[in-house]
């Protein structure tokens, strides 16, 4: 239990702290709506990665096991890329300016539509979230839906916050930004590792 519950917060820490066009919609609603309107916001990969999320299982499902392990270890190699790249920024003193383009969504939809049109939930649901809930189901469906929880509180506790703060306050200090994007760097080096190692683990033993 424990397991799944650092892969479902670790995994959703790392994503919301990165910058991107869901954070930039946050931004944009804040500044025009104020961040008491733009809560509601923080709940939209509840609807937007429903479609995405059984698309990617009902595949996965179909897939022979070593496949699936095969893809569990593309994803670990895929946040070791993300980590590389949120690192390299850190050490540049640079921040990543988050994408946005044309003007900010004014519903809960639209948001949800800005995450659904985001690649990073498909490449999230395909190499690292798909594999390891259906690891998860296999030893049992409460491990699955602990690992779906803890991912999806963690990931809207995470964005409510950071609409907050972008409210209240100056948004965040420059080294604060820089900050998080450090431990967003760790995190997805620890669970890149993790994925590499575990899924190579179980791909050797059926060898």
């Amino acid at each position: 239990m424990l397991r799944y519950l650092l892969i479902g917060t670790g995994y959703a820490l790392s994503a919301g702290l990165q910058p991107g066009p869901l954070q930039a919609f946050f931004l944009a609603k804040v500044t025009e709506y104020g961040w008491r309107r733009t809560l509601p916001a923080a709940f939209a990969p509840l609807i937007s990665d429903g479609p995405i999320a059984l698309i990617a299982l009902l595949i996965l499902s179909y897939l022979p096991d070593f496949f699936r392990d095969l893809l569990q270890i593309a994803g670990g190699f895929l946040l070791l890329t993300f980590a590389w790249s949120s690192f390299r920024s850190w050490k540049k003193d640079q921040l990543p300016e988050p994408e946005s383009s044309g003007s900010p969504p004014k519903t809960l939809l639209q948001a949800a539509l800005v995450n659904l049109l985001n690649p990073n939930p498909y490449l999230g649901w395909s190499l690292v979230m798909g594999p390891a809930v259906l690891s998860a189901y296999a030893e049992g469906f409460h491990y699955a839906l602990f690992l779906l929880l803890s991912f999806y509180i963690t990931m809207i506790s995470i964005s409510l916050i950071l609409i907050t703060l972008m409210g209240t306050t100056a948004f965040l200090e420059p080294q604060t930004q820089r900050t998080l994007i450090l431990v967003s760097a760790i995190l997805l080096t620890g669970l890149g590792v993790y994925f590499i190692t575990s899924a190579g683990w179980q791909l050797a033993g059926k060898l």
